[in-house]
């Protein structure tokens, strides 16, 4: 061991930090004061430490303070054994020292476990025996011969006892004895007369090999008690609960006598009770749990009661302590939280989970276990098997508030006294699954052709018998230029223009796909149904009249009626409509017109002297319009132009001369779309703005062109005047001059008076500088 003290010291310098709290040591008991038990290091470069030794457990002296130097910039710490250090494995085998070390704020605690072990090569006698006072005991006068006095503790087996001290007569009654057990026994004498007297003993042991201890008994002996010493209480059973902590009152007993001492006989060792010396209260030692030490439930104790200084004058008392069995601890349970998540399709009968749960105050007992429902209440969905947890019920999340968390808790009770319980909460979510496709429908719609675009025709309503009900979206598969299903409201809206002619039924596929109605957002379901749409007619195109224009010549007779033409008209697009009517809009000024359907009537009825003698023309004006049931009701004019001739007695016969012709003016439905475009406020602002500056731009430029062409003409204006003058007044061989000019705009003439009349200016022009005769009414000039 001195050998290592070395090696420690030089392992505590080599760490420069105090990181290894706690320690644990192994220490001889044969080590004796100033030995080193621990050294360690510290690293406190800033502040001057400190190292203090708090408290030792169980108490003693057997510690130095520790000591802190300082080596190399490393202070190094060190635990000794003080100068009243015995250690004895026997008595003591475990120290708890609290050690705290300061640097500066820096504060650290930590415990060292000092184990002292035994030394087969050191034996050494234990107990008051062996101190240097010895042991002092008193025996009664009255005691039996050979009665053991005392029980010496011997350190090791094989050990030889013997009383070295002399015990001559008449100061000793007899020799007292002591065997191979450590039994020291009275004088086969007694000491019946030796009241008051002290005998002192010394006793050596020896251990074989030359190894001994020894050490000294003194007896004192004690005259006879004056009194009987006797228990007040008679034989009782005391009841106490297992939770009753360590030093609690379990009972007090009472003996009469003088100066009565209290002890336990039996069981020796007690390690659950202890007996006041003086007071005879019974307390508890050591916790009495019944599951970790179930012997712990009957005691059965034994107590004497003696005078202290008369120890033989003494009394028993027999009780038995039973230890009552607490419910202290509720049941633990495994899981003790239970937090799960199932599909809503989940069978009837599917295990959810398993509890197992254990009372720690009796492991083997039953127990109880219920389900509590919290929401919704009083659900069904869920039920409790013993300790099973299963589905109970179909679970549904198709109906708004159906799917939920079911909040419940299982409830364990055991069966103590007390009652104890556990809750064990349970959460089961459950998930939506997608089951059913969407579905709707089919309808029919109805939607004039002349419905202009995103005229709203109808809606798919769409069902799907997963919550939520609504989570559908609408869509046509390939698309289709002429309708629109709009995604979330299912409205089918018109895109582009119909035509009854060309088709009158369309059918629509619109596809259904729902959403948000399973725990994986990626599962859809689908469906689909036929939308039929049926044009109505709508009366788009005007008639039209074979010949538009007819011009006709009739000779009329005199109270008769005749037929004029007959018009014919159809509608070329609608070849299957028939049905018109015609009436007379214009050019009837005299009535004399009707028709009959599509025949135009002469009715030549007057009589008198109004009737005409001369020929008379008639332009008629005929509507023709449709009458059938579609809408609106479109027309067409025809004209028809009559040459009314009168009859006359010298005319022969009466002939009717038809002309039709076939005018140039082909009638036109002419549709005159207005298209107008709306800009944006701010476009129209930006649009003034650009125009403004552009029209001061142009405005400054136009002022400068005009201003440089008036200074170009304000030069020449004098000469041009004096020009003028002179051609007025010129003679004809100046005009002669003017005719060789090359630029001719008149024809030359003959002669120069001709030529003079043609030019009433002169200028100059102001780039060549050459002069030049001009006209003011027709623009000709002649170069001088």
């Amino acid at each position: 061991m001195v050998l290592l003290r070395p090696l420690v010291l030089l392992l505590a310098l080599v760490v420069s930090d105090l990181h290894c709290l706690p320690w644990f040591i192994n220490v001889s008991e044969s080590q004796g004061p100033g030995t080193i038990l621990q050294s360690f290091s510290f690293n406190c470069s800033s502040h001057t430490p400190t190292l203090e030794l708090l408290h030792v457990q169980p108490p003693t002296t057997f510690f130095n303070p520790p000591s802190l130097t300082r080596w190399q910039g490393i202070y190094v710490g060190k635990m000794t054994l003080s100068s009243s250090a015995r250690l004895d494995a026997l008595t003591v085998n475990h120290y708890e020292l609290q050690l705290r070390f300061t640097c500066g704020n820096h504060v650290m605690e930590g415990p060292l476990s000092v184990d002292v072990q035994r030394d087969p090569g050191r034996i050494q006698c234990a107990g008051r025996f062996a101190s240097p006072a010895g042991e002092i005991i008193q025996v009664p006068e009255t005691v039996t011969p050979g009665t053991r006095l005392y029980t010496l503790l011997l350190p090791g087996q094989g050990a030889q006892m013997s009383i070295t001290s002399a015990q001559d007569p008449p100061y000793f009654p007899g020799p007292f004895s002591i065997n191979g057990k450590g039994w020291l026994q009275a004088p086969s004498q007694g000491l019946k007369g030796q009241a008051q007297k002290v005998f002192q003993l010394q006793i050596l042991v020896t251990f074989g090999q030359g190894r001994s201890c020894c050490g000294m008994l003194t007896v004192k002996v004690l005259p006879a008690p004056s009194s009987q010493v006797s228990f007040l209480q008679q034989a009782q059973n005391i009841t106490i609960p297992e939770n009753l902590v360590p030093g609690s009152k379990v009972v007090q007993v009472q003996a009469r006598g003088f100066n009565v001492r209290y002890e336990i006989l039996s069981p020796v060792p007690c390690r659950l009770f202890s007996i006041g010396r003086v007071d005879g209260v019974v307390r508890t030692t050591s916790p009495l749990e019944l599951a970790q030490a179930p012997d712990a439930a009957v005691t059965r104790l034994r107590v004497k009661a003696f005078e202290r200084l008369w120890p033989w004058a003494s009394a028993e008392l027999d009780f038995r302590v039973d230890v009552q069995s607490v419910n202290r601890w509720p049941p633990r349970c495994t899981p003790a939280l239970l937090v799960t998540q199932i599909p809503e399709t989940t069978p009837v009968g599917t295990v959810l989970n398993t509890f197992t749960c254990t009372d720690p105050d009796s492991p083997g007992s039953t127990l109880d276990y219920q389900l509590l429902f919290h929401s919704p209440a009083g659900a069904a969905s869920l039920c409790l098997q013993d300790r099973v947890l299963e589905v109970n019920a179909t679970l549904d999340c198709d109906t708004p508030g159906a799917c939920f968390h079911h909040a419940a808790s299982i409830l364990v009770l055991d069966s103590g006294q007390p009652l104890m319980t556990t809750e064990v909460p349970v959460l089961v979510m459950v998930t939506p699954v997608n089951e059913f496709s969407p579905a709707c429908v089919p309808r029919t719609f109805r939607v004039r052709e002349d419905a202009g675009p995103h005229a709203l025709l109808g809606s798919v309503v769409g069902k799907d018998m997963d919550y939520p009900h609504d989570s559908i979206e609408y869509s046509t598969p390939g698309g289709s230029a002429t309708f629109a299903v709009d995604r979330l409201s299912g409205e089918v809206r018109l895109l582009g223009p119909l035509d009854y002619e060309l088709q009158k039924l369309h059918r629509l596929t619109v596809l259904l796909t729902d959403h948000s109605q399973d725990q994986d957002p990626t599962c859809h379901r689908s469906g689909s149904c036929t939308i039929t749409i049926e044009v109505e007619d709508v009366n788009d195109h005007a008639p039209e009249c074979e010949p538009p224009f007819q011009e006709l010549t009739i000779h009329t007779h005199l109270g008769r009626s005749m037929e004029v033409t007959r018009v014919s008209c159809q509608v070329p697009q609608e070849p299957q409509r028939l049905a018109f009517s015609y009436s007379i809009v214009g050019g009837n000024s005299r009535s004399q017109f009707s028709l009959q359907g599509a025949v135009l009537v002469h009715n030549d009825l007057m009589l008198g002297p109004s009737w005409p003698e001369q020929p008379h023309t008639y332009e008629l004006l005929i509507r023709v319009a449709d009458a059938g049931p579609s809408t609106p009701h479109l027309s067409t004019t025809a004209t028809v132009i009559v040459h009314l001739v009168p009859w006359r007695a010298s005319t022969v016969a009466t002939s009717t001369h038809r002309a039709t012709v076939t005018s140039m003016m082909t009638p036109l439905l002419v549709t005159d779309t207005e298209a107008f475009w709306q800009p944006e406020p701010w476009f129209v602002v930006v649009l003034t703005v650009t125009s403004a500056l552009l029209l001061l731009a142009l405005g400054w430029l136009l002022s400068r062109l005009l201003r440089g062409l008036a200074q170009v003409l304000q030069a020449p204006s004098k000469s041009t005047q004096a020009l003028l003058l002179n051609s007025i007044q010129g003679t004809e061989g100046s005009v002669e001059r003017f005719m060789e000019a090359p630029r001719m705009e008149t024809p030359q003439a003959p002669s120069s008076v001709m030529s003079l009349q043609h030019f009433d200016g002169r200028a100059q022009d102001p780039r060549t500088g050459r002069d030049y005769l001009f006209n003011t009414h027709t623009g000709a000039r002649r170069w001088l």
